[in-house]
């Protein structure tokens, strides 16, 4: 598998980019992993890197983007924060990888069974874990099919808050970053948000947050 070059990133567009992913965790899910010289690869971006993908997620240990989209070393920039939320530090690293470093498509990646989604939905309070699940607070709010056991034990209640935590986060990167929008209204870049399984590992993206 070659290691993305310069003039491979500029040649991707950012549907390319999204059907690269899901090629991938096609791959992954079927467990026919490409064959990669990682050593190579590392050699290879040792004078730059050409990402074509800038991908949040959370900091769950079965969500690594690298992982379940099947990519080397080179291929993306992995975002990582638990609950796959945003702040000034994360749209700058976003700003950085698309409009600095040429990549075509953000994902924001939320996952089922998610501990941090679960924390908001129970309003938890601890340390500086507080301020963190308070940005995940408007999704529990602006979920509003659940009237009842609205907390971690309803599984229900807490994908429906991921989801809308996932697409709420997408609408707020494009609110927040005129950087990014601009480059997003004009074709240069793409974003989407999706869910990924952990029982079964693969991803599903949300056509509605296509942009």
């Amino acid at each position: 598998m070659k290691t993305v070059t310069k003039e491979m990133q500029t040649a991707i567009t950012p549907v390319m980019a999204l059907d690269l992913l899901k090629e991938g965790n096609k791959r992954f899910i079927s467990n026919l992993k490409l064959n990669r010289n990682l050593l190579q690869q590392a050699n290879e971006t040792s004078d730059g890197q050409h990402p074509f993908a800038v991908i949040l997620s959370c900091i769950d240990s079965r969500t690594s983007a690298e992982l379940i989209f099947d990519q080397g070393l080179g291929d993306v920039f992995s975002v990582r924060i638990a609950g796959n939320i945003i702040n000034e530090d994360i749209l700058g690293s976003m700003e950085f990888g698309c409009k600095v470093a040429g990549s075509k498509i953000i994902v924001v990646l939320g996952h089922t069974k998610c501990g941090a989604i679960k924390g908001a939905c129970d309003h938890v309070e601890m340390g500086n874990l507080t301020a963190l699940l308070s940005k995940i607070s408007p999704a529990v709010d602006n979920e509003t099919e659940t009237k009842e056991n609205r907390n971690s034990s309803n599984s229900v209640f807490v994908e429906n808050v991921a989801t809308i935590n996932v697409k709420q986060t997408v609408q707020a990167i494009m609110d927040r970053s005129p950087i990014l929008s601009e480059m997003i209204q004009s074709g240069q870049l793409g974003i989407i948000g999706g869910i990924h399984d952990i029982s079964t590992g693969e991803v599903t993206f949300y056509p509605d947050t296509m942009h």
